[in-house]
């Protein structure tokens, strides 16, 4: 039971990263790959009848973490503070960017909400990988479950690291293109044209820089942390899994190349997937790992909520996402096809 509600948490920051992630990272390029306000408005629409349904996936993975592993959530809240404040006004900053910027006719105002949705985006990219490399490379868990981290200290990893450090830096470099290029992928998808064009040479462009920082992050990682190759080395068949983030990476060029889009976003969607998959079994059981002592690790066996609650719980988390994922079929079918400058509105 406490194994499966590890791959449930999983699965929904994984459903998370690949939705929401195509958003943030159109929210990224639309300033850079759109040249007139039509085609910023053309690009926003790609996501318009989608993003903020696609948040749903974090709500609910957050409710699921409260639910199943209170400790790890009492823990995460309190000692992540700074930077879960920071992240909640980015999504704020974000929503707004979104829907207020044609409530007026001026150029002025829709530039300055443009550019809310553009840095916040952005921002939001380099904090979740920050997030994700934080949890890679462990905080200074106290005996009582808690900690503290200031947002940076001297930019070293050590027992006493800041949130920001130069091995959270590279996994926010990380995800800042891997989303970006995800969003490219996306908007090629979606558009036509010259903006089609544009969004193609994108990611063909930002192709082998993800490949170039997910060989140096992979290196960084076992330079911290060698132990994570634990799990690898008492499962071989683990190791298939870079294997595959490998094999994602070249399908993803070799579909950009032949301008087969779908066959390209869909793999960029499998390279997000797998890359936390295999960050999840590295880490696996544990789910906050201390740098000070591995004793203190925060695990599933003792962060989790009762037996019974667990059993009960999943027969609800059940029906609950058989409801979100029906809403996103239902959505996703009904917006399928490429946006122009004709078809629907959506208010953006």
């Amino acid at each position: 039971m406490l194994t499966t509600w590890f791959l449930l948490v999983a699965v929904m920051i994984a459903a998370y990263v690949v939705f929401d992630g195509f958003d943030l990272g159109i929210g990224v390029l639309h300033l850079f790959l759109a040249r007139t306000e039509e085609e910023r408005r053309l690009l926003i629409r790609t996501i318009g009848p989608v993003w903020d349904g696609n948040e749903v996936w974090l709500l609910a993975g957050g409710g699921t973490l409260y639910f199943a592993f209170p400790l790890l959530y009492a823990s995460g809240f309190s000692g992540f503070y700074l930077p879960l404040m920071i992240v909640l006004w980015l999504l704020i900053l974000r929503g707004i960017g979104v829907e207020l910027r044609m409530h007026l006719d001026s150029p002025v105002w829709r530039g300055l909400f443009g550019g809310a949705f553009g840095i916040s985006s952005l921002l939001l990219t380099v904090f979740f990988g920050a997030a994700l490399g934080n949890v890679i490379r462990g905080v200074p868990l106290q005996r009582d479950g808690y900690f503290f981290l200031p947002l940076w200290t001297d930019w070293n990893v050590g027992p006493q690291p800041g949130i920001l450090d130069w091995y959270t830096v590279i996994a926010g470099v990380v995800a800042v293109v891997a989303l970006a290029l995800h969003g490219a992928n996306y908007a090629a998808l979606k558009t036509s044209g010259e903006l089609n064009v544009r969004a193609r040479r994108a990611a063909a462009f930002l192709w082998p820089v993800l490949a170039l920082v997910t060989l140096v992050s992979l290196a960084a990682t076992l330079a911290i942390r060698p132990d994570l190759l634990d799990n690898y080395r008492r499962m071989p068949a683990l190791f298939a899994i870079p294997a595959l983030v490998a094999a994602s990476l070249f399908t993803m060029r070799s579909m950009g190349r032949s301008g087969n889009e779908r066959g390209a976003f869909l793999s960029s969607c499998a390279y997000l997937v797998l890359m936390l998959v295999g960050a999840a079994a590295a880490v696996y059981p544990n789910l906050l790992l201390s740098t000070t002592d591995p004793a203190l690790n925060i695990t599933i066996y003792n962060a989790h909520s009762g037996e019974h609650a667990l059993a009960v719980g999943l027969i609800w988390w059940s029906f609950g996402m058989a409801i979100a994922v029906g809403y996103f079929v239902f959505v996703y079918r009904m917006f399928k096809g490429k946006i122009s400058t004709g078809n629907g509105g959506h208010g953006y």
